[in-house]
């Protein structure tokens, strides 16, 4: 049956009587089946109050095509518990913004408003772009094929050009420049942002501030929460005339009465004697919400003897509150049990599972069960609070038993998605208050793991900033000479390469290779293995005067030290191959292609993915020879091999068969580079999607062959529409975008 409805503001909210979907199922045609979801949005706490007076009305604020930020109310009367102050305003920040942002994202996907609802814990880029990679993944049915920036950017794009109706919730924005180049926007879609402060949001964007509850609606919500047990309402007007008209003040005070035996009376009694103690004499009263967290606090405590809910409640007030995997609070680390002690450690999770539930019935955290693992939420205030609370020594012992949950939660390798995304930012926020504590015996492995994690998730500008982190305090901690300095700074070498930043990966590479020379020696294998990264980040820079000197030393040194044919030796011969044919030394590159690809043949087999590799860079000298004829038969092996090893839809087989239409081109068989082209297109299409920078030139090159063939009509069309999305993602100058405008102005008008 239909679901009941109620207001958010004054637009609506349905309330759902079944789960909403977790995902996109797939339809026949192999593609998401809408509407979707993608991100957890968080459950309504008991009681949610609808605030038809005190909130803002979204519904009528935010029509499609529009963007508005929920910020706290700055100018919020905390009522008759004394002046706001920096601690009141501190509290004040927690007024409800997600729960309103929650409720309306609700309302607009049970009344069938939306195909798309994005729900996205903006604490950092990272954060953002796996989202949006996510969202990607969830709009289109294409895994990701390419690094997240440019998933991230595809998304974008999409969202500018589609009609389907959508809604993003950017939630708890830190920093707008986390989202520079990736602001969406368009036509058919709504964004929502949530920010504690103002400042965070950007120019332009309408604000809406939401402050304090009012009498009527405090009162609503804690009647709403003690609907079980009606004789516990004794005394609640006069309990919210006490406590004030705080939200995060009020949650924690109905769960504490609704989850014992005293009433509202009872607790305004305690709330204040527990005031008194807490004001300083003669400073104003404490706002509510400083006061009301340690009673639930204490009873939480009361509930869970053995200590554990004290001490999980603070290893997740070191962590990302938006959104910790319900495994962390309960591996061994957490519970304390050695995670190897079999029945016990089982009874251990079990003790967590209760602490949980401990410290959410008395509303100092939440738990979300719908999502796989659970999600564990905590209000970043509450964190704040729990962390000053917290003496360094207690900090000294919580912050390493938080990054071990951490890494005994992490799947290896990580799965897509959720939850190595909310690990990394529950890793980002333990890095930020730990300081010193996670390099006391070095570099905890967690923070390795964290950015392994970003290179597996191909977040490339994620994890150059980590790295370089862990660089620059490994050398301040450890000493530049360190094992663990000089793996940081390898893998920002190639973090830097995966991120397109050759430059600053040929700098990386030869301070690397500075420092294992003195170590190690100009001869060993891990000094020439350097070497050979820096020639290949010299290609990759450019700087081909450079590369090759130093790439034909590592081919001798390698040959010498392991012989011709060691993998390492055909290794560095593929890369001095490809220096020579981005230099121009075509003859050479065939000649030193030939020899490896004969080599490879030997030594690993004619399928095996690396002569493959080598076939390839064979055949592309071949083109760039004008040997055609040559290029087209190394293709085709290679299109063929990549087939019978990859499959058809592999993206490696679909750039082979890109690089056959050049041949054919270049053979003058015009109509076999239609045919191949036209695959190549489509293939490109379905795998990166029709905005990737490849996909548009393969559609631009496919236009050149259409033209060439009379079909100028169908190249008209491609062309024009190639340009379109060209200006899209790359510079309006770019010499692509030159060449097509004068193809299209050759063809002329139809």
């Amino acid at each position: 049956g239909m679901a009941g409805v109620v207001t958010v503001g004054s637009g609506q909210h349905a309330r759902p009587s079944v789960p909403p979907p977790r995902g996109p199922a797939a339809s026949a045609g192999g593609g998401p089946s809408w509407p979707v979801r993608s991100g957890t949005v968080p459950s309504l706490a008991g009681g949610f109050s609808d605030r038809l007076e005190t909130a803002p009305d979204l519904a009528a604020a935010l029509a499609p095509g529009f963007a508005v930020a929920l910020v706290p109310d700055r100018a919020a009367d905390p009522g008759p518990a004394g002046g706001p102050g920096p601690a009141a305003q501190d509290w004040l920040r927690s007024t409800g913004k997600s729960q309103l942002a929650a409720a309306y994202a609700e309302s607009l996907w049970y009344a069938r408003e939306l195909d798309l609802l994005v729900w996205i814990s903006a604490t950092s880029r990272a954060a953002v772009l796996s989202g949006y990679a996510e969202a990607m993944a969830t709009a289109t049915g294409r895994d990701q094929a390419s690094s997240c920036e440019s998933v991230a950017a595809q998304f974008v794009t999409w969202l500018s050009e589609t009609r389907r109706p959508w809604l993003v919730v950017l939630d708890d924005l830190a920093d707008p420049a986390d989202l520079d180049g990736l602001w969406p926007a368009g036509p058919a879609g709504r964004i929502l942002v949530t920010c504690a402060d103002a400042a965070a949001v950007p120019d332009g964007m309408r604000v809406l501030p939401l402050g304090l509850y009012n009498s009527r609606e405090a009162l609503s919500h804690v009647m709403g929460r003690l609907i079980a047990n009606p004789g516990q309402r004794l005394g609640a007007i006069d309990l919210v005339s006490v406590i004030g008209l705080e939200p995060a003040a009020l949650t924690q005070a109905s769960a504490v009465i609704a989850g014992s035996s005293m009433s509202c009376d009872h607790y305004r009694d305690y709330f204040n004697r527990r005031r008194a103690q807490l004001t300083d004499s003669p400073g104003a009263p404490p706002p509510a919400s400083a006061v009301t967290w340690t009673i639930s606090f204490e009873r939480a405590n009361q509930l869970s003897p053995d200590g554990l809910a004290q001490s999980l409640l603070a290893v997740a007030a070191l962590l990302d509150g938006h959104g910790i995997p319900g495994t962390v609070l309960i591996s061994p680390a957490a519970v304390g049990y050695p995670a190897d002690s079999g029945g016990e450690a089982q009874a251990g999770r079990e003790s967590g599972r209760t602490a949980l539930a401990v410290l959410e019935r008395v509303g100092l955290l939440t738990v979300a069960p719908v999502t796989a693992p659970p999600v564990v939420q905590i209000s970043p205030v509450l964190q704040a609070a729990l962390c000053a609370a917290m003496p360094e020594d207690m900090l000294d012992q919580v912050v390493p038993v938080a990054a071990d949950a951490l890494l005994q939660a992490w799947p290896e390798p990580d799965m897509p998605g959720w939850p190595a995304s909310g690990l990394r930012s529950c890793t980002a926020a333990l890095q930020q208050i730990a300081g010193d504590r996670l390099w006391a015996d070095g570099c905890h492995p967690v923070l390795l793991r964290a950015a392994d994690s970003l290179d597996e998730a191909g977040l490339t500008g994620p994890a150059v900033d980590h790295w370089h982190d862990l660089v620059t305090t490994s050398e301040q901690r450890l000493g530049a000479g360190h094992p663990h300095t000089i793996l940081a700074e390898q893998r920002l070498a190639e973090a830097c390469l995966a991120a397109g930043r050759a430059d600053d990966a040929v700098t990386w590479f030869q301070r690397l290779l500075d420092t294992k020379a003195v170590e190690l020696g100009p001869d060993h294998q891990d000094v020439i293995g350097t070497r050979l990264r820096l020639g290949h980040a010299l290609v990759a820079a450019g700087e081909l005067d450079r590369a090759i000197p130093v790439l034909e030393g590592v081919l001798y040194d390698c040959e010498q030290v392991r012989g011709p044919e060691d993998a390492d030796s055909l290794g560095a011969r593929d890369e001095l191959a490809a220096a020579y044919l981005a230099a121009g030394r075509r003859s050479d590159a065939i000649a030193v292609y030939r020899r490896t690809l004969a080599g490879r043949e030997r030594t690993q087999g004619s399928r095996h993915p690396e002569t493959m590799t080598t076939r390839q860079g064979l055949a592309e000298s071949y083109l760039a020879s004008g040997m055609a004829k040559e290029a087209v038969s190394a293709y085709k092996r290679v299109v063929a091999d990549r087939e019978r090893a990859l499959g058809p839809d592999h993206l490696d087989t679909t750039r082979a068969r890109y690089g056959l239409g050049a041949a054919y081109q270049r053979t003058g068989k015009t109509v076999a580079a239609e045919r191949v082209y036209e695959q190549a297109r489509a293939d490109f299409e379905r795998l990166l999607g029709p905005r990737h920078p490849d996909t548009l030139r393969s559609r631009a090159e496919l236009a050149r062959v259409y033209s060439r063939l009379g079909r100028y009509g169908d190249a008209r069309a491609l062309l024009r529409d190639t340009v379109g999305r060209l200006q899209r993602v790359l510079p309006p100058h770019d010499p692509l975008i030159t060449e097509l405008r004068e193809l299209l102005a050759d063809i002329g008008d139809e």
